[in-house]
């Protein structure tokens, strides 16, 4: 249970549905308030350069959901507590709260149409109904490997609901474990283009990308021994974040790509940094590896 503080509550910013709070309304207006509604809390401080980027995108896309969702907003500085409580290491940091629980979330600044599919995704939460329920039994059968249970059910949602993002992204997935990697690439582009562009299309899209790649990885102890003669080798040790990727060592894929950008951002018209954000899309996006792998390569990019 979260401990709250007693800090005078802040004002409002945007009426219902974005505003500033304080540590003392925590309670009352993201764990009770997300029982009747998604809640998004967007951590920020003044200084924060990336903040004022993200946090006007947050609040444009949260009134377009129509009251569906509601954000508030806490500076960090004047609520460190509520911010040490949640382990908020770096800003912009972003949780989205429902029944009373976190359920997502991500870390820096994202592109508007991220942004867009995020809050979209959480507004969804909401007026899933009994389609909500059965979703997360279809993902419960795909992480139990009964695959054709979960297959049917991923199918039967789609029926009821075609603009369902997350039943077309478990469906494909399936395919992914399966190993019809086409079959998975046909149930994406069957989607409708207004979901086309969702996390979990997108995310879907880069499994079936990593797949491929897994399938032509080479001896990951040849590419060690090439890139420790020649560090400086950054072909090899791209191929090697692709043989670790395969091989199911994710974080070191992505250390050795951070340490491509890090020698040098540009190489390849910025191959690596691309396919950092191919593993990070694939990931769920309050995965440790993708939180930390972004601050890091934030801090690349932008020291």
């Amino acid at each position: 249970m979260l401990e709250m503080g007693q800090a005078p509550a802040a004002k409002g910013t945007g009426g219902a549905l974005v505003k500033d709070i304080s540590e003392a309304t925590f309670m009352e207006d993201v764990i009770e308030a997300s029982k009747e509604v998604p809640v998004i809390v967007d951590f920020w401080a003044p200084w924060c350069g990336p903040c004022k980027t993200l946090g006007p995108a947050l609040e444009a896309a949260v009134s377009a959901a129509g009251g569906k969702v509601k954000m508030v907003k806490v500076n960090v500085d004047e609520n460190q507590q509520i911010a040490g409580q949640l382990r908020i290491q770096s800003i912009p940091t972003v949780y989205a709260f429902f029944d009373g629980q976190p359920v997502d979330g991500f870390q820096g600044a994202l592109p508007p149409s991220q942004v867009n599919a995020f809050v979209d995704k959480m507004a969804a939460l909401a007026s899933e109904g009994p389609l909500a329920a059965a979703l997360a039994a279809a993902e419960e059968m795909l992480e139990a490997g009964a695959l054709d249970d979960a297959a049917q059910t991923f199918a039967a949602i789609i029926e009821e609901d075609d603009k369902m993002a997350a039943a077309y992204g478990g469906l494909a997935r399936v395919k992914i474990t399966q190993g019809d990697l086409d079959g998975a690439e046909a149930v994406l582009n069957g989607a409708p283009a207004q979901i086309s562009h969702a996390a979990e299309i997108e995310g879907a899209h880069a499994k079936i990308a990593l797949a491929r790649q897994a399938a032509n990885a080479g001896p990951l102890d040849e590419l060690r021994a090439k890139v420790e003669a020649d560090p400086a080798d950054h072909a090899a040790r791209f191929e090697l974040a692709q043989a670790l990727h395969a091989a199911g060592d994710v974080q070191g894929a992505v250390d050795a790509l951070l340490d491509i950008v890090r020698r040098d951002a540009g190489w390849e018209d910025g191959k690596a940094k691309t396919q950092l954000f191919t593993i990070f899309d694939a990931l769920k996006p309050n995965d440790p590896v993708v939180l930390t792998g972004r601050r890091k390569l934030s801090s690349l990019l932008f020291a």
